[in-house]
């Protein structure tokens, strides 16, 4: 139960939330812990990790390393411990940094292939749904009675999310790939993907970069 007085702790909960999205910084705050503390003799590659609780004086990790099918748990504590709950951020980026440099990662990991996600199937679908809406053929009455349902404003604004939000995921996969992707043409395919179906290329690229980091991680553990 968190400690109502321990302002970290009381949003624990939240912490390791928003901490699952970044599972390789996890990887690295373990194998930098496990590298301390065993005196650099080698250790299992570590699969995946997450956060389980945190509070001002430390953090754990719950871990599952090759080899095992079990959950392993270790506590890193902070030093010194936080003041307050506006230190985390600043305080687990200077860890994250500490861990990197120690692991042998000191450039970014680089990628080189492309794949098509299996979900994109549901953004094209919507997307190709939303093509025969807007202009729907004469061979197809139900599109154009779908067109007629809807509405040309909803059509008109349904254009202007899926361009707005497209736009902001490529952009942001573009920054991706010109810092973990290797090759013009592989960068391409990941952007231009990214741009007209959105969210299910942009998460397959973070996870493959967050996977390359782990890989390299271990390689130093």
């Amino acid at each position: 139960m968190a400690d109502a007085s321990d302002p970290v702790a009381a949003r624990s909960s939240f912490l390791c939330m928003y901490m699952s999205n970044h599972p390789d910084t996890l990887v690295a705050y373990v194998c930098h812990a496990q590298s301390a503390s065993k005196a650099g003799r080698p250790q299992p590659p570590v699969l995946s990790a997450k956060m389980t609780a945190i509070d001002s004086k430390g953090m754990t990790l719950s871990y599952i390393a090759k080899g095992s099918d079990s959950q392993n748990e270790i506590r890193i504590p902070f030093d010194p411990p936080l003041l307050g709950y506006e230190e985390v951020k600043p305080r687990l980026l200077a860890m994250k940094t500490d861990a990197e440099e120690a692991l042998g990662l000191t450039s970014p990991v680089k990628i080189t292939t492309f794949s098509i996600p299996s979900d994109a199937w549901i953004p094209f679908l919507m997307e190709t749904l939303l093509v025969l809406a807007t202009w729907p053929p004469a061979s197809a009455p139900p599109f154009a009675a779908l067109r007629d349902l809807v509405g040309p404003q909803l059509i008109k604004w349904s254009w202007v999310i899926v361009a707005v939000f497209h736009s902001m995921e490529a952009l942001f996969a573009t920054y991706l790939c010109l810092k973990n992707v290797s090759g013009w043409a592989v960068q391409a395919k990941w952007i231009l993907g990214t741009f007209l179906f959105g969210f299910p290329f942009l998460t397959l690229l973070r996870k493959r970069i967050q996977a390359a980091r782990i890989a390299s991680f271990n390689k130093n553990h």
